[in-house]
């Protein structure tokens, strides 16, 4: 993970503080607040845009959509494949390589808690390079959870992790829906 290679000022730290309060404030209203000209708070912003200190991220808050948020723990000898295997799958959020003896933490949005679970138990739990995954769903969250979420258009023959719905223990006994990605989709959020 790249570090900051240089520090924040002040005025910085305070327009991204104005703008992760209040989204849509305009440049001419945190002029106000910070002190400065319209056009030095228009080239600040852009030199944090440039340098990636300050990102715009669209997502869907999830908890106005009602899909549960699931938190994966996973001890693994191969981070980079699990990772790997949920690059395009629309339920999958995130991962982290962490420090401890689970060393990958995996984040999954989905719109039924019998999907979520078919993830973990067909796709992770079977893996060769896993020795435990321990999964959660997360209740509630204090704040808004916004995330990017991939909405995606069916009509792939092969869900985006390879796996056949034939080979798919809870695709076949109907506890998941399905990749959303696919045409044999059985939810409605997607």
């Amino acid at each position: 993970m790249a570090r900051l290679k240089s520090s924040l000022d002040e005025i910085d730290k305070k327009i991204i503080t104005l703008l992760h309060d209040t989204h849509d404030l305009s440049q001419e209203e945190i002029a106000k607040k910070v002190k400065l000209s319209q056009p030095s708070v228009a080239m600040r912003i852009k030199k944090l845009k440039d340098r990636g200190v300050l990102e715009q991220v669209t997502g869907v808050n999830l908890n106005k959509v009602g899909l549960y948020l699931a938190k994966v723990m996973v001890r693994t000898t191969n981070t980079t494949k699990l990772l790997n295997m949920f690059r395009g799958c629309p339920f999958f959020l995130n991962g982290f390589v962490i420090s401890g003896s689970d060393n990958l933490m995996l984040l999954f949005a989905g719109e039924d808690l019998a999907s979520l679970e078919s993830i973990i138990d067909c796709r992770i739990r079977p893996d060769e390079n896993v020795q435990s995954a321990d999964f959660n769903i997360i209740i509630s969250s204090i704040k808004d959870l916004v995330m990017p979420l991939k909405i995606v258009e069916r009509g792939l023959n092969k869900p985006p992790c390879g796996v056949e719905y034939k080979s798919c223990p809870a695709y076949a006994e109907n506890r998941c829906f399905g990749c959303p990605a696919t045409s044999r989709y059985k939810g409605s959020f997607w």
